[in-house]
This record gives C-alpha cells, sequence and structure tokens, in this order.
C-alpha cells in the first residue's frame, strides 16, 4: 500500500479513535435526559446517518435483501440488542460522572476479545496472551477486594462491546449495511418508547432548553461518522497499525474524566489501571513479535 494512502488511513483512525476518545464532552451536554431517552433519539438520528450514506454509496437496495435473510436477521437483532445496552450503558456512565470506570471498560476490552475468540470461536491463546489476560484479570480482582467495589460499568462495556465484535465477525454483512441493520431493527422500540414518554408528558425532550435538543439530534452524527472513519482507516492501515490506536479512545477518556470533570483516581484504582496497562503492553509486544516470526517463517 501507498504511502498517502497509509497516511490517509492514519487521519481516519485518528479522527474516529478521537472522536471515542472525546465523546464523553459530547454526552455530558444530554447529561439532563434519562439514558434510555437519550438511546432512543441516538437511534433514530443514527439510522437516518446510516441510511444517507448508504443511499449515497448507491446501496440502498441491499437492505431489503439482508433483512429478509433469516439466519441476517437473527445475528443483527443479537448485535442490535448488545449494542443498544452498550450505548445506553455508556452514556449513564458518562451522566453519571463514571467516566473514568467506562474507560476502563475499553482498555480491557481487546483482552477480552481474546478470551471471547478462546471460548467462542476454538481459538487457541499462546502462552503471553494467557499472561495477560490473567494479569487483566487480577487487576479487576484487586479493584473489587479492596473496597472499591466491582467495576460493573467497566466489566458490562467490555463484555457487551465484546459480545457485539463477535456477533458482528461471523456476521456476512459489512460495518455499514451491519449499522443499517441494527437501528433499523432497534427502531420500533425507539419510536414506540419515545412515543409514550411524548404522550405521558415525561420526556425530557420537551422541556430540555434548544442547546440540549440540538445535541440530541446531533447524536445520530456523534454514532455514524466515527464508525465510517473507522472503516476507512481499517481498509487502509495493517491490524498491527491499527492496534496501537484504539488504545488512543480509552486513554482520551481517562483523562477527560480525571482531568477535565475532576473524577477520583485513587491509589486502588491505579493499581488495578496498572495490572491492565502492564497485559495491553505485554499483549501487544507478543502480539507484534508472532506476527514477524510468522511472517519469517512464510517467507
Amino acid at each position: 500500500m501507498s504511502d498517502p494512502e497509509r497516511f490517509k488511513g492514519s487521519v481516519y483512525a485518528l479522527l474516529a479513535y478521537g472522536a471515542w476518545g472525546f465523546s464523553p464532552m459530547f454526552w455530558k451536554q444530554v447529561s439532563g435526559v434519562p439514558a434510555l431517552e437519550t438511546l432512543g433519539h441516538r437511534v433514530i438520528w443514527a439510522l437516518l446517518v446510516f441510511f444517507l450514506l448508504l443511499r449515497l454509496r448507491g446501496r440502498a437496495g441491499e437492505l431489503p435483501g439482508a433483512i429478509r435473510d433469516p439466519r441476517t436477521r437473527r445475528a443483527f437483532a443479537l448485535a442490535a440488542g448488545l449494542i443498544a445496552f452498550n450505548w445506553c450503558l455508556y452514556v449513564y456512565a458518562v451522566s453519571s460522572s463514571h467516566i473514568v470506570e467506562s474507560s476502563l471498560g475499553y482498555f480491557i476490552n481487546p483482552l477480552l476479545n481474546v478470551a471471547l475468540g478462546m471460548i467462542f470461536l476454538g481459538e487457541r491463546l499462546r502462552t503471553w496472551q494467557w499472561v495477560a489476560v490473567a494479569l487483566a484479570a487480577a487487576g479487576v480482582i484487586q479493584m473489587s477486594a479492596s473496597g472499591v467495589g466491582v467495576p460493573w460499568i467497566a466489566l458490562g462495556l467490555a463484555l457487551s462491546f465484546g459480545l457485539y465484535g463477535l456477533v458482528r465477525k461471523t456476521a456476512p454483512v459489512d460495518a455499514l449495511l451491519g449499522s443499517n441493520l441494527e437501528t433499523l431493527l432497534l427502531l420500533p422500540v425507539a419510536v414506540i418508547y419515545l412515543g409514550w414518554l411524548f404522550a405521558t408528558g415525561r420526556a425530557g425532550f420537551l422541556g430540555a432548553d434548544t442547546h440540549t435538543r440540538v445535541f440530541l439530534v446531533a447524536s445520530g452524527l456523534m454514532t455514524a461518522l466515527p464508525l465510517l472513519w473507522f472503516s476507512n482507516a481499517a481498509r487502509r492501515l495493517p491490524l498491527k497499525t491499527l492496534g496501537f490506536f484504539q488504545y488512543l479512545a480509552p486513554t482520551c477518556q481517562l483523562l477527560l474524566g480525571v482531568l477535565v470533570y475532576g473524577e477520583p483516581f485513587t491509589g486502588v484504582q491505579l493499581k488495578s489501571f496498572a495490572f491492565i496497562w502492564t497485559a495491553l503492553v505485554l499483549f501487544t509486544a507478543e502480539s507484534q513479535w508472532h506476527r514477524r516470526r510468522t511472517r519469517r517463517a512464510v517467507v
């Protein structure tokens, strides 16, 4: 691949992971709206953006065929449920000042993906991968046993996103079409729920100021654009390069939580994060070494 294409891929990766990393600043703007209601708006406006992108690429005709296929429909019904839970939990974490804990979930996620691949796809873990997963587990256990409590938000985010990635990995549909399917399947629930809130006068949107309403509508762009940037980056960058960028998002979230929003970062949390950061360094180094060794063996 040419250097200009790699450069474009790096820019797209920075845009995608930067947007996800700074997303707490966006979701803080709608923190006065309940997380479930925010989720409903996110589904509706994201579907509009996803469908517009699909139409601009001349692929809108693929959607009916995909939704009619029973296997695809079942897979994406499950994926839709998992991503809806993840979105809602993340918005709740931001609005309730648990940004630091949410960042922990996305630091754990790459290691959890390896464990899920072993459990569900029959993939074998190499020795140092086992060590990395064990270190991450030790970090979570250390936090739970030190009086801080089980980091349920972090575990919920990591597990839901990990399982979501597992379902998407086995589904025969690309990112853009898949995102259209997910939000389309969630649309009836979102419309019914928001309709009930409006009908009973409980909708936070009704009492919100213009600023909040604009951000609720813009949640569609906040959902769709990073995914589009990520897809463009994935086509232009080697997996090993893209892997380094994935730590940008939780790092930005952690720094935002501590430095901007004043969330506590205690010694207990630092010890737990140290376990997980060590696991990630070990995991990344082992993966790089294994790729180079495999490449030399093939040559």
